[in-house]
């Protein structure tokens, strides 16, 4: 329940707060990349293009450049040597195209000068991947014999996998926010894009960072819920 006790139970309500502010970061990048999604850039260069342009200049010749299916669905994949740019974003001339593009291969140069968060990153994907797996079954088993000496220790070991989960999020919001910053002074630098251009692209990179910054505070807020629901079932 919501309420109980006549006292507004805190949890659900950072639970809503948190899916309040995932919701919105997610209307706001799709929204700011539709509202510059038909401004093209002057230069008539497609976003792959420019993708590959930026990924030569920085001597990475072996990543390749693909068409991936989907909207916004780009990603750079280290272990492929590829950066994969979505139906949306792969011929587009925009401004908003380009500047996703050119966000991609950010974090391909970071992974060739070896970014130190990007390496921490890359480093406890696979420990955060068994947080994310096994925190919640952790967790209940803790809830339901919370009345045996079990209890206690599961729900803790519960909250540290889901802690390392908050981890991987905080860590990752300086590599995105860094390949955001490369890819600005890339297309600033190498005459990509100038004036509104510029400041049209940083608007939808900073749309985009900012569901890194909402998934960060919507995973803390379940964080101190957790903490919440372990505190007070103890009590009893």
């Amino acid at each position: 329940m919501l309420f109980y006790g006549g006292w507004f139970d805190v949890g659900y309500g950072l639970v809503l707060i948190g899916l309040v502010v995932s919701l919105w970061a997610s209307w706001n990048v799709k929204s700011t990349f539709r509202r510059y999604q038909n401004d093209h850039n002057s230069r008539g260069l497609t976003a792959a293009q420019v993708a590959r342009q930026i990924l030569d200049d920085n001597g990475l010749y072996q990543i390749r450049i693909e068409r991936v299916s989907g909207n916004l669905t780009d990603h750079y994949d280290p272990k492929g040597n590829v950066i994969r740019l979505s139906d949306s974003v792969h011929d587009s001339i925009s401004v908003a195209a380009i500047g996703v593009a050119a966000h991609e291969c950010g974090h391909a140069v970071q992974h060739s000068v070896d970014y130190f968060p990007m390496q921490v990153r890359s480093a406890i994907i696979p420990v955060t991947q068994i947080g994310s797996r096994l925190w919640y079954i952790v967790f209940l088993l803790g809830m339901i014999f919370s009345n045996s000496y079990a209890g206690m220790p599961l729900q803790m070991a519960g909250i540290l996998l889901f802690s390392l989960i908050v981890f991987f999020q905080l860590v990752t919001l300086p590599v995105e926010f860094n390949a955001s910053s490369r890819a600005m002074q890339t297309l600033e630098s190498r005459y990509i894009l100038s004036g509104e251009e510029l400041t049209k692209a940083r608007k939808v990179l900073t749309a985009a960072a900012l569901t890194y910054v909402a998934a960060l505070l919507n995973s803390i807020l379940q964080l101190i819920r957790l903490l919440n629901i372990s505190k007070r079932n103890n009590r009893r």
